[in-house]
């Protein structure tokens, strides 16, 4: 079995159901990563740059993964991504966008934002399994990510 890569997961999804299935998913597929979430765009930037609750690198690690909802309240994802590729410390994270849209317009948008993957959520809890299984597969086992340092981290 290839070697898996232990980085931290950052979950971005306003819905707390799909958070926790997030959760229960990703323990039923035995993914090891640590998964932490935020419940919208404005939270997330604030996790990424270390604002306000979230100033502390140690009890707010940068991702080396972010799974990120569209709509959100505040600041949706769209707007957060446009963000998070815009900014040379942070493009580098791979964003797969998790969310219910399967419009071709948010799936272009999403690539033409800089994400690295698009992926629409199953509707049962099995799919959700599957798409942890495959994630884990692909981002921690195959691809290779950078070290997720920021600039305040040694």
């Amino acid at each position: 079995m290839p070697h898996r890569k232990l980085v931290t997961i950052l979950m971005a999804d306003d819905d707390m159901d799909d958070r926790e299935f997030a959760r229960t998913a990703m323990q039923e597929s035995r993914l090891m990563n640590e998964l932490r979430f935020v419940e919208d765009g404005e939270e997330l930037l604030d996790y990424l740059y270390r604002r306000g609750a979230y100033s502390d690198p140690k009890s707010s690690p940068r991702p080396g993964l972010i799974l990120l909802d569209l709509n959100m309240p505040r600041k949706d994802g769209r707007e957060a991504l446009r963000e998070i590729k815009s900014d040379p410390s942070l493009r580098q994270i791979p964003v797969v966008v998790l969310t219910t849209s399967k419009a071709e317009e948010d799936i272009l948008r999403s690539y033409d934002l800089g994400a690295n993957c698009f992926i629409s959520k199953p509707v049962t809890f099995d799919g959700l399994v599957e798409v942890v299984k495959v994630l884990d597969k692909h981002w921690f086992q195959i691809v290779e990510l950078p070290r997720p340092a920021g600039p305040h981290e040694t």
